[in-house]
């Protein structure tokens, strides 16, 4: 009864996020985050800081009167040293800080989203087949960064950038409750998928969108989102163009929180066992 109950309870806490205008609202928090009204940003830092403890103390510049505006802290920089990236070439570390919210195998081209509900990596690569086949019987992972975490993304392993790809999608929140909800969320939210080739093989990580996530930027690209767009849009790479990124190296960056997928091929390292849903993990700590 209790499981039917929260179950109930979900749906309808997130109700609202299918009536709500779930762009034009991040538009407006995103201009809210850029905004250098010294008083204003200072209140919205400690607000952030006091409901969710973030550790300030991690931060470069723990000082959060020296960031300009609230989207500069939120993507702070953090303290060098602080995250080792886990030695060996073929290791594979975390991106970011977080919570691991699923990981294991691609099983028949499906992810598991949350318990009892699976979504295609086909739909997750924006009906990519090529792509989608190199991770056939492969591994993914699925990461949550929480607006108290760190909210850069760096490399998993050492890659050369083949592709880019924005998928205009939904902007609903990508909470675990949200993700126990919501069918095929992170095939349905706006998404930025980078396409990597390691030594090991194909890597993707897919950047995913959600309300009030106002900006996803890359470092090759810059800023991908806003402006939204209506259109699929796609990147390639040649050799002129070639970008290399070693492991731990920044890739990109999320204002506000979000969550990371990460899909590996057959061959790829497994993931270490201790590792399952809801466990803490760092940015540079090892997963296989």
């Amino acid at each position: 009864m209790q499981q039917s109950d929260d179950s109930v309870w979900d749906r309808l806490a997130t109700l609202p996020q299918y009536l709500i205008p779930q762009h034009a609202l991040s538009v407006i928090m995103h201009k809210v985050t850029l905004s250098q009204i010294f008083w204003f940003k200072n209140l919205f830092i400690k607000f952030i800081v006091a409901k969710y403890k973030v550790d300030i103390s991690e931060a470069a510049e723990p000082d959060i009167r020296v960031y300009p505006s609230f989207n500069a802290f939120f993507t702070r920089q953090l303290r060098l040293g602080l995250r080792p990236i886990a030695d060996g070439e073929k290791v594979i570390v975390s991106p970011v800080d977080g919570a691991v919210s699923q990981i294991g195998k691609i099983n028949n081209g499906q992810i598991i989203q949350a318990k009892g509900r699976e979504y295609s990596v086909l739909e997750l690569l924006g009906g990519d087949e090529q792509l989608a086949r190199k991770f056939e019987n492969g591994q993914f992972s699925t990461i949550y960064l929480s607006p108290r975490d760190y909210h850069r993304i760096h490399m998993p392993l050492t890659g050369q950038l083949n592709e880019m790809r924005y998928i205009p999608g939904k902007l609903f929140s990508v909470n675990p409750r949200t993700a126990r909800t919501v069918p095929d969320l992170f095939a349905r939210n706006e998404r930025v998928v980078t396409s990597f080739e390691t030594e090991q093989g194909p890597m993707v990580l897919v950047l995913v969108g959600a309300i009030f996530v106002g900006s996803m930027e890359t470092v090759w690209a810059g800023q991908i989102t806003p402006p939204y767009s209506k259109e699929m849009q796609h990147w390639h790479y040649n050799n002129e163009q070639s970008i290399t990124l070693q492991k731990g190296d920044e890739m990109g960056r999320f204002n506000m929180g979000s969550t990371v997928v990460m899909l590996f091929p057959q061959q790829m390292a497994k993931f270490k066992a201790d590792l399952e849903p809801s466990s803490a993990i760092k940015m540079g700590q090892a997963m296989s």
